[in-house]
């Protein structure tokens, strides 16, 4: 297939259990124009054998083998690289398409308005079993916005209130930089900001696709290092301070500080020693004045918390509402 409307990207890595659910829920989608690219990073367990045998039944499937292991986000680029659709859809390994119409129903998004750089639906959360835990959705259905608006949303309530890579689609146009080298927790998230500065935010309600919950993903490996909140504080470094999102001194000082303020929260929990958390709050910041500042920021933080609902409260009054 030369000129698929839609790459469904699968970046594959030792992902094996569950693997055959995941292309079998990409080969179900009712929409017709797309390719499957499956690139695997040399995984050491039976991934590679499952893909070649749905590779050779096939043809929307394309099939390749790293020489040698790049690491997620390399691999990640790998697939924005070789894709050779319009749109772009990843699939984690270990997720599922929640629907045969997730394809149809988010390509028709970006077929019908051209300001939109980025789709976005609700999804389930299940457990190693395929069994639904709970649906995570943080917007209405319908809702079509200024990316900026999002954005600032995001950062405010330091959230990634979008979701991850199985759970949008974007234009590859507007992706060509690729993923961010430097991120490896919240490199998704920030993507999504870069293609929201070109463009709209649009969220579809129904569950579309599925996001594995289990103990042996790179996100649980990277949050017991505690990498969310270092690269919360890189991301409130490269977007908060723009233009668009309108933060005063004062808000940009509270962003920054409840960054710090989470390591804290950790050690008062008995989760780190002390040291261990003065150690990584002095990464960005004096600690002496951090330890200082704690009663001003107590006093504010109940102040910014209801801030924030009130300003949930205006995004939808602000967001447009369509193709219900």
């Amino acid at each position: 297939m030369s000129n698929p409307k839609v790459s469904v990207c699968i970046p594959s890595y030792n992902c094996a259990p569950f693997l055959g659910d995941a292309i079998q829920s990409v080969l179900e989608q009712g929409y017709a124009d797309f390719e499957l690219l499956i690139i695997d990073d040399c995984s050491t367990d039976a991934s590679c054998e499952i893909i070649a045998r749905y590779a050779e039944s096939d043809p929307r499937i394309v099939f390749l083998r790293n020489e040698g292991n790049l690491g997620m986000v390399a691999n990640w680029n790998r697939c924005i690289e070789l894709a050779k659709g319009e749109y772009i859809h990843y699939l984690f390994a270990d997720d599922l398409f929640a629907s045969p119409a997730c394809l149809e129903k988010m390509a028709a998004v970006l077929d019908r308005d051209p300001e939109v750089s980025l789709v976005v639906s609700a999804r389930n959360i299940i457990d190693e079993h395929s069994r639904i835990k709970r649906v995570a959705s943080h917007f209405n259905d319908g809702t079509v916005s200024a990316g900026a608006r999002v954005i600032r949303r995001c950062l405010f309530e330091a959230r990634n209130l979008i979701g991850e890579p199985s759970v949008v689609m974007f234009r590859k146009s507007q992706a060509l930089r690729g993923f961010h080298p430097g991120y490896s927790q919240l490199v998704d998230l920030e993507m999504w900001f870069h293609l929201l500065e070109q463009g709209k935010f649009a969220y579809l309600g129904e569950p579309l696709a599925s996001f594995r919950d289990h103990p042996g993903q790179q996100t649980k490996v990277n949050m017991r290092r505690m990498l969310h909140i270092d690269e919360s504080i890189h991301l409130l470094r490269d977007f908060a301070g723009k233009p668009y999102n309108g933060f005063g001194p004062f808000t940009l000082w509270y962003l920054g500080y409840s960054q710090g303020y989470r390591i804290w929260k950790l050690h008062r929990q008995g989760l780190i020693d002390r040291q261990t958390a003065i150690e990584r709050i002095g990464r960005g910041r004096d600690v002496g004045r951090f330890l200082s500042l704690l009663p001003a920021y107590r006093l504010c933080n109940p102040l910014f918390k209801l801030r924030a609902s009130l300003t949930r409260a205006l995004f939808w009054r602000l967001t447009q509402t369509r193709w219900r």
